[in-house]
């Protein structure tokens, strides 16, 4: 550990009770994307209370707080806020029971499944550490908490409010996600991280008749059982081996009864590739399978293929994450790794693509030590690990808050120099 880095992050025992307050607070309170007013409310007071100019309400919830530290450069770090509509059964006493009425009317349940309310934690302890070690380090850092990532669409929306504007630009952009590793384990990688996902909704239209005289109809849940079988070999005959992807067709819908053929048949289903190639040719074989089945079928009408949503990958540029690894084996020593690529996706990267600058973003861990060691041993972290979005998905207290804390303070001292 550098010696800047030592006087700032000495002050990480005052403030580590605190920042575990923090957390429970934020998984007993969890909410949904651009309804995360409490979670935003909470970093706004806690950056004012360190001295911190704070924006609120940029793209609905996003919260910028801006700390001057003399001439050097500017350091962006990065957190998301929101959860997910998913029944927690961690039985943790701090536990989420919370519920909301959806605009259907209907009772959803909400969760941080996914971890951002240590990402909101981490960040908030960062921010004070810097705030409290003014004189370790020169330059200008930013806090920023963005909204409705779990959507695709906070990053966008904190763009189009005007971001760009009201943040000083930073020389680079930082964040990290909480993921299903020993708690921890710090991990980098330049170059492609994390995936595109763009996720599809597919309606075929067929011909509805009796179910008893099939002859007056052309059935739409026979053309899409066939789409869902082909679309099977689309990354297993069509991509190269060493192109990694995945094709997951998670919902197919049609009709209401047994001796009924319906009109439609609807397929939603979700696509990650990690480079414009793969992505593109994915994409088009599914329009290509899904039209030539249905004209196979002899369908009145095409189809219609609607993107649902759409996230960028997330690829690291070279140099900002050589400077970060760099940092963390200093720091972490046998705790800081090289990552894995990974399936998740993420909106982040949108942002340092407005400023036009460069970005790194890393994974830490999660899961306890033991427990993670253990279905090591026996071959089963798949079964036994719990993984994001997961309804037993709640990462250890400790050192998963320290990591994080660390990790952030550490990636942003390594440009912010004294």
């Amino acid at each position: 550990m550098t010696d800047r880095a030592s006087t700032v992050l000495s002050g990480l025992d005052g403030i580590r009770s605190g920042l575990e307050d923090l957390y429970k607070d934020l998984h007993s309170h969890p909410e949904l994307g651009f309804g995360e007013h409490r979670t935003a409310q909470k970093a706004a007071d806690a950056l004012r209370a360190c001295g911190y100019d704070v924006t609120e309400g940029i793209g609905g919830t996003g919260v910028l707080g801006v700390l001057a530290g003399g001439d050097g450069p500017v350091v962006m770090a990065r957190a998301d806020m929101d959860a997910l509509p998913v029944r927690e059964r961690t039985g943790l006493p701090y536990a989420s029971t919370v519920t909301v009425t959806d605009r259907d009317g209907a009772e959803q349940p909400v969760m941080h499944a996914c971890g951002h309310d240590v990402h909101v934690t981490c960040l908030t302890g960062c921010a004070r550490l810097m705030a409290e070690s003014k004189d370790a380090w020169r330059g200008t850092f930013v806090a920023l908490f963005q909204p409705s990532e779990e959507n695709g669409d906070g990053a966008e929306a904190m763009i189009d409010d005007g971001l760009t504007s009201r943040s000083p630009t930073p020389d680079v952009v930082l964040a990290q996600h909480v993921l299903p590793y020993p708690a921890g384990y710090v991990g980098t990688r330049p170059g492609s991280f994390l995936s595109a996902a763009d996720s599809l909704r597919i309606t075929v239209h067929g011909r509805g008749a009796h179910g008893s005289m099939p002859q007056a109809a052309v059935d739409p849940v026979v053309m899409a059982a066939m789409i869902v079988v082909r679309l099977q070999t689309v990354v297993s005959r069509e991509l190269a081996a060493t192109t990694p992807a995945v094709l997951t067709v998670g919902s197919v819908h049609a009709g209401s009864g047994p001796n009924v053929i319906p009109d439609t048949a609807v397929i939603q289903l979700n696509v990650r590739t990690y480079d414009d190639a793969s992505r593109t040719q994915v994409l088009d074989a599914i329009e290509r399978i899904v039209t030539a089945e249905c004209e196979a079928s002899r369908a009145p009408k095409a189809p219609e293929i609607q993107r649902t949503s759409s996230f960028p990958p997330t690829v690291n540029d070279e140099e900002p994450t050589r400077r970060v690894a760099g940092a963390f084996a200093a720091h972490f020593g046998d705790d800081a790794h090289t990552i894995d690529l990974q399936t998740a996706s993420e909106d982040m990267s949108e942002i340092p693509k407005a400023f036009g600058v460069p970005f790194t973003y890393w994974g830490i861990g999660g899961i306890d030590p033991a427990r993670y060691a253990e279905a090591a041993r026996n071959g089963t972290v798949a079964q036994e690990v719990p993984v994001n979005h997961s309804p037993t998905f709640a990462p250890v207290l400790q050192p998963t808050l320290d990591t994080g804390v660390s990790a952030l303070t550490v990636a942003a001292l390594a440009w912010l120099g004294a």
